[in-house]
């Protein structure tokens, strides 16, 4: 099991594994190697309107980076890799009173947010065909697990997952994962269902599942996730695209969820069946969708802590509308400005309203409506070619909870070192 270790530890481990292969085995895992350095320079402000706030504005400025150093694999039937990757949050302007938008860790006491949080990590990785085991620090972007990154820094997870595609059209996944390091956080921590006490944790999170394509435009997926002694979770999901003409496609992306306790059941009761469903008409530039979500049980509908997944249809930037019995539906409009000769500029929005979310008993029914704005602009040339940058613009209201106003710039850039 890898684990966090001080700056040169990571770096000395790296050098130490190339040192001890063949010559002949460097060559190509050197030759096939990488280096990229993800900048990403976040400003969040958000304004609470609900009368008798705990805080009125909460945000940060911040800069954040991610190097990843990438091998190649060593020669012969079983190759071997090993990936490195650092990550560094710098914060820029934030204080007292302002701390707690999920994206500076911050002391519980004093309230301010730390100056800087870094991380470093190693990936051992072996390939055999078109098998490749990973064991070290992952980001997994799967239904039952996966790293958020709509914030400064990436989630990570410490862990082992093996991923195969032996048979055409056909990926299978599994893997256990260990640790958890949240997007606002250096440290590991064991997991624990999102939103729930954390002193009810497990340090087993199994996973696995696969991906059938049945023809490039229709594909089905299955996966189970465990977190030992807390939750079991199956997940189903089907993904298909209509052709309807030139320019024109219907895109239908289905998705079931059925969530319970495991085991002991330590964390409580877990009851959620998650459906939901997200239809999209493309037009040339223009694309038009509606998603509707309904969750069945008693309990919300539960993620490992520190993260949401957009395997959710009414996922959005502040809520994700999967409270007890909620009910919710989503009009979105994208729009592509290449159809007026502006390559890089794209617009979005949404709109999610959900009610008739159980609150407990002898409580009334809550309601929450969201509305979201992303103008976005990828530089097409000069010095500055592929920075991106991006407006988000969110209003949240609820009948019973927070009330909010949210403005987010965000510019991204990633740097090739070779």
């Amino acid at each position: 099991m890898i684990t966090a270790c001080p700056r040169p530890c990571a770096w000395r481990s790296y050098a130490l594994g190339l040192g001890l292969l063949p010559l002949a085995a460097q060559a190509e895992f050197l030759a096939d190697s990488s280096a990229h350095l993800d900048l990403r320079n976040f400003y969040q402000l958000r304004d609470y309107r609900q009368h008798d706030a705990p805080q009125s504005q909460a945000g940060n400025w911040s800069q954040g980076f991610v190097l990843r150093l990438q091998s190649g694999f060593t020669g012969g039937p079983l190759g071997f890799g090993l990936d490195a990757t650092g990550l560094l949050g710098v914060k820029l302007d934030s204080g007292r009173g302002r701390s707690n938008d999920g994206t500076l860790p911050f002391g519980a006491n004093s309230k301010e947010p730390v100056d800087d949080y870094s991380h470093l990590g190693l990936t051992a990785k072996l390939r055999y065909s078109q098998t490749q085991l990973q064991v070290g620090i992952l980001m997994p972007q799967l239904p039952v697990a996966f790293r958020d990154d709509v914030r400064l820094l990436p989630q990570t997870f410490d862990g082992a997952l093996l991923t195969s595609s032996e048979i055409e059209g056909l990926t299978l996944t599994a893997g256990q994962l260990w640790k958890s390091r949240t997007r606002e956080s250096a440290g590991s921590d064991d997991m624990y269902i999102m939103g729930r006490d954390k002193a009810h944790a497990s340090d087993e999170f199994n996973l696995a599942g696969a991906t059938y394509a049945f023809t490039p435009r229709l594909s089905a997926s299955y996966y189970y996730g465990q977190l030992k002694d807390i939750y079991r979770q199956h997940y189903l999901g089907l993904l298909h695209t209509l052709p309807l003409g030139e320019g024109l496609s219907l895109r239908s992306d289905l998705r079931y969820f059925d969530s319970g306790e495991d085991g002991a059941a330590i964390s409580g009761p877990v009851d959620n069946r998650n459906l939901n469903a997200m239809l999209t008409l493309r037009a040339g530039a223009h694309a038009f969708g509606i998603g509707v979500q309904k969750m069945i049980g008693n309990d919300a509908f539960p993620v490992l802590n520190g993260y949401t997944t957009p395997y959710v249809a009414n996922l959005m930037a502040y809520q994700t509308f999967t409270r007890p019995q909620e009910k919710s539906w989503q009009l979105r409009y994208d729009y592509d400005f290449a159809g007026l000769g502006l390559p890089g500029l794209n617009l979005m929005t949404r709109y999610v309203q959900g009610r008739d979310i159980d609150r407990g008993a002898g409580r009334a029914d809550d309601s929450e409506w969201e509305r979201n704005i992303d103008l976005s602009y990828v530089i097409q040339s000069g010095p500055l070619k592929s920075v991106a940058l991006k407006w988000r613009n969110i209003t949240y209201r609820s009948r019973y909870g927070a009330d909010l106003d949210e403005n987010r710039f965000i510019v991204n850039y990633t740097l090739k070192l070779w």
